[in-house]
């Protein structure tokens, strides 16, 4: 029996390009989490409002129009430049909030810049990453691939949430943040690793015939002519306007208000979700190359909602890690599945922009925060969350029922793993 068959988790790994990419999306994975956590409860403590803590994660994603011209820059400059200079930039803004943090001068409004500089660029390295896997490895490869790759972040989530937590108990932001500078360096030292040749190959190839706007023209036409395409794009825009809110930039006002823990208890809750999710993603890794991606992505974010209905009602720290652990498992199902769902249905020329047009869906993420503010304030946390799980759950059927024969028949190209 070949080796491939005998273990299709690891057979990304046979590409030495797929090598070093994996330990590189780690390291940033664990850079941004850390990042992320230690951040937001400096602005909740510091500040002490809802409000700013939801601008702050609303922040993060303010390159997130930017997504698909930097698609089309990965597509006409290559995807490699592109990724190393990304990362490179993290690395320059997180030596400057260090320094800021160790001098003693680091104040609510430089978090609130240098965050806002950070999320010009970090929605698109899910772009780079989701591109360079299209690019580099088989069409059979794409689910399994997907799915390692995610480990980065939902392993990051964990090991992420705990050590930010542990660090800024024990030695400060200061000293914390130059941990984060050491995995931004082994990032970008490892991306330097990855593959370019086939990305130059054609980008000289298509580069001189077309101008910047006609590829974004033509890639978000090719998602709107694709009904496989248009489908997983309007449901990103809904899972991140609904339900990304509720376990992401909201969980540090749930522990401290709802709970009453401090930040190691939002480190468990972070580690919850992130753990279950990391589970989903090892599942796939093993038995993806038999999913059909476009039944996966429907059904996982079906339970998703469900399982995050059920977090919002939980009043005990306990009960809630308990049920963000499985929320965390169907959101990496439903999300790894469309993941590979879009690289298998975009034709190769496409796939860069593509995934720049899916993290252009990511812009709602910072809205269903936005609005979250003021209906916690008014309705309190518990509505303001059972209204978004109950209204994205109905609207994910909406989706799957108006695009069924796209998403749910079986014989249909979203549906072949």
């Amino acid at each position: 029996m070949s080796p491939p068959a005998r273990d299709p988790a690891l057979a990304p790994f046979r590409v030495r390009s797929f090598r070093f990419q994996w330990p590189a999306d780690l390291a940033a994975s664990w850079a941004f989490e850390m990042e992320t956590l230690i951040l937001g409860w400096y602005v909740l403590t510091e500040t002490g409002s809802v409000l700013l803590l939801t601008l702050f994660a609303s922040l993060q994603y303010a390159g997130t129009l930017l997504s698909p011209l930097i698609g089309v820059a990965g597509h006409r400059l290559g995807n490699k430049r592109v990724f190393c200079a990304m990362r490179g930039f993290y690395l320059l803004l997180a030596s400057m909030l260090a320094a800021l943090a160790l001098t003693e001068e680091l104040q609510p409004m430089h978090v609130f810049l240098i965050t806002a500089l950070m999320g010009l660029v970090r929605p698109s390295d899910l772009v780079m990453r989701h591109a360079l896997i299209g690019e580099t490895l088989p069409v059979t490869q794409f689910v399994g691939a997907a799915s390692i790759s995610r480990t980065t972040q939902d392993s990051a989530r964990v090991m992420g949430a705990l050590t930010g937590a542990g660090l800024v108990a024990a030695l400060g932001v200061g000293f914390a943040y130059l941990v984060v500078m050491v995995f931004y360096l082994s990032s970008l030292l490892l991306t330097l690793g990855v593959s370019s040749a086939r990305v130059a190959d054609r980008a000289q190839a298509t580069v001189g015939a077309t101008t910047v706007v006609q590829d974004l023209q033509e890639g978000l036409l090719h998602v709107w002519r694709t009904p496989p395409l248009q489908a997983a794009i309007w449901l990103a825009l809904l899972v991140n306007l609904t339900a990304f809110p509720l376990v992401n930039g909201l969980l540090p006002y749930v522990a401290r208000s709802v709970y009453g823990t401090d930040q190691t208890g939002l480190g468990y809750m972070v580690a919850g979700f992130a753990g279950g999710a990391l589970i989903g993603s090892l599942w796939l890794t093993r038995f993806g190359h038999a999913i059909k991606p476009a039944r996966t992505m429907v059904g996982g974010c079906v339970l998703w909602y469900g399982l995050t209905l059920l977090f919002v009602q939980m009043e005990s720290l306990a009960a809630g890690v308990a049920m963000l652990l499985l929320a965390g498992l169907a959101q990496s199902l439903g999300m790894v599945a469309m993941a590979a769902l879009l690289l298998r249905c975009s034709e190769p020329r496409f796939r860069s922009r593509v995934m720049g047009v899916r993290m252009l869906a990511i812009y709602t993420l910072p809205v269903g925060l936005m609005l979250s503010g003021p209906l916690i304030g008014h309705f309190g946390f518990h509505v303001m969350g059972s209204a978004y799980c109950i209204v994205g759950l109905l609207l994910t059927l909406w989706i799957a029922w108006h695009w069924r024969a796209a998403l749910w028949d079986a014989r249909a190209q979203a549906n072949r793993p």
